[in-house]
């Protein structure tokens, strides 16, 4: 749920504030993710399986294409769609029929992401942007990195003392058996990580578009980041 939430909120502001179709389709690709996660562990089907995994990939796609059309016009064309569209294509192909491998999709997986972090990191060189900015970029991109590599910490963590973690869950009792559900952390931690990585790219075009004063990361319920207006400082 908590990806799910914060999807939604990306999305309100981007539609909101009239972003682009650009920046919210990057929330709405997390926010497929955020439902197809929840139809894999609510049945446990390789089908949904699938809606789990490969809207990952499409996301990160996504999120390449943000970064590298950065301009308020586009600037190649349908060329990066269409390259980036078959290279998606080849890899669920692959991954459908022939390397039925999680380790696959993985390497996929990091392959785009890694990708989308050498462009937007370009991007951010080429521009001229205020030190506030930059230091705001620069901490988006290590709450998401933190995010992302604690979940895969706490996940391969998960799997590796699986019967350990059971029998301490059992010997804590609720509610404290919940701290130990290091699947479940490993959801809100990606969550956060890969919001705090779409924030990056979002507030990276509305640096590039001149707009990055006008806006700030805020918290819905203290919890959730998304991008609003700066809200006017108080004069007492």
């Amino acid at each position: 749920m908590a990806m799910i939430t914060l999807a939604a909120l990306g999305i309100y502001s981007a539609v909101k504030h009239r972003h682009g179709k650009r920046t919210t389709a990057l929330y709405v690709g997390l926010l497929v993710v955020g439902f197809g996660s929840t139809a894999f562990h609510a049945t446990l089907k390789y089908t949904t399986q699938l809606l789990d995994e490969l809207p990952m990939l499409y996301l990160c796609a996504v999120g390449l294409y943000a970064v590298i059309e950065h301009d308020r016009a586009i600037k190649f064309g349908i060329k990066v769609p269409v390259v980036i569209g078959l290279f998606q294509v080849a890899i669920t192909l692959a991954y459908l029929f022939w390397l039925q491998n999680p380790i696959f999709h993985q390497v996929a997986f990091a392959l785009t992401a890694f990708s989308s972090v050498v462009f937007g990191y370009k991007r951010l060189h080429e521009m001229e942007v205020s030190s506030e900015t930059r230091r705001l970029l620069y901490r988006l991109n290590l709450y998401g990195y933190l995010g992302m590599l604690g979940g895969f910490l706490v996940w391969n963590i998960d799997n590796i003392f699986c019967h350990q973690l059971r029998s301490y869950r059992t010997y804590v009792g609720a509610p404290l058996d919940a701290l130990l559900q290091l699947h479940g952390w490993w959801h809100i931690m990606t969550a956060y990580g890969s919001t705090y990585l779409l924030l990056w790219t979002h507030m990276i075009r509305l640096a590039r578009l001149g707009h990055d004063h006008l806006f700030s990361i805020h918290y819905f319920l203290g919890l959730f980041p998304y991008v609003d207006l700066n809200r006017p400082k108080r004069v007492d």
